[in-house]
């Protein structure tokens, strides 16, 4: 396979922050993730993952939370052997070799056409392993989607990209789409927002900095969802401090993360989300 020169811009970049982060993760002595397949893509893509200057509290934050999405993932499939994944804005995550369901879930994965095909020069191909190109925002993608099964929807570093105005109308698809299922995805508070702003007008050398990414959308609760759809309930908020593979992280980190998550504006500054409609 050949090596793969990327030249991604702005938010498209930011997947290359993260299958550098769970790679590093899958290599370092005691990994929150395994991730051979992160491992393997980083080897052929032609790019100066130096030039991410990523810290080692930035790799351990991507590999725990990447953690959360699989474990509940595979929580889900261990009841639906026989659902449908679809994953939203898939980047060149590797959850699904990660994961290797059983062959009776269909899996589906939605991004810029651009990704996907590079998707298929890294990754090798499965039984029931479908990838559409196409941006999320568009509305043809959905048909190519079976409607007659429950589904487990992935929206992991995607939402906060798109307006309130997309979120909203991207869920009601979604869950007017399928008869039943859980969607998972991540999303910021107010504070999250704002910090991130903050940062931004630094112009420092941070990670996400780097890749001129810019978010636009965030949730004030977690609840707001059930105001948009009656249909949609939680069933699990995480923060950062309640990640379970917090313990890995180094001594002053977990105590930083510790005291902030006693302030509820900054606990809610980033949350991970499960919901049942």
């Amino acid at each position: 396979m050949q090596t793969q020169k990327v030249h991604f811009e702005k938010e498209k970049e930011t997947m290359l922050i993260t299958l550098y982060g769970r790679a590093m993760e899958s290599q370092s002595k005691d990994p929150i993730i395994r991730d051979t397949a992160a491992e393997e893509a980083i080897q052929r893509i032609d790019y100066n993952f130096n030039n991410l200057k990523m810290s080692n509290y930035q790799i351990h934050n991507i590999g725990a939370r990447a953690k959360v999405f699989d474990d509940w993932a595979e929580e889900y499939l261990t009841k639906n052997p026989e659902a449908i994944v679809l994953y939203l804005g898939c980047g060149l995550d590797s959850r699904v070799f990660r994961i290797d369901p059983p062959a009776s879930v269909e899996w589906f994965e939605v991004d810029f056409p651009e990704t996907i095909e590079l998707r298929k020069q890294l990754f090798p191909k499965r039984t029931k392993y479908h990838m559409i190109g196409s941006s999320v925002t568009e509305e043809a993608w959905l048909d190519q989607i079976p409607s007659d099964n429950h589904a487990l929807i992935l929206a992991e570093g995607l939402l906060y990209y798109l307006t309130e105005d997309e979120v909203k109308i991207l869920i009601k698809r979604l869950v007017n789409h399928f008869p039943e299922g859980q969607m998972i995805f991540d999303a910021f508070g107010p504070f999250g927002l704002r910090m991130h702003r903050f940062i931004q007008s630094q112009k420092n050398n941070s990670a996400i900095s780097a890749a001129g990414a810019r978010f636009k959308w965030g949730l004030n609760n977690p609840h707001e969802l059930e105001e948009w759809m009656p249909q949609v309930k939680l069933i699990t908020e995480l923060s950062a401090a309640d990640m379970p593979d917090i313990k890995k992280m180094s001594w002053s980190m977990r105590q930083i993360i510790s005291l902030m998550n006693r302030i509820p504006q900054i606990r809610r500054s980033a949350m991970m989300l499960r919901y049942q409609f």
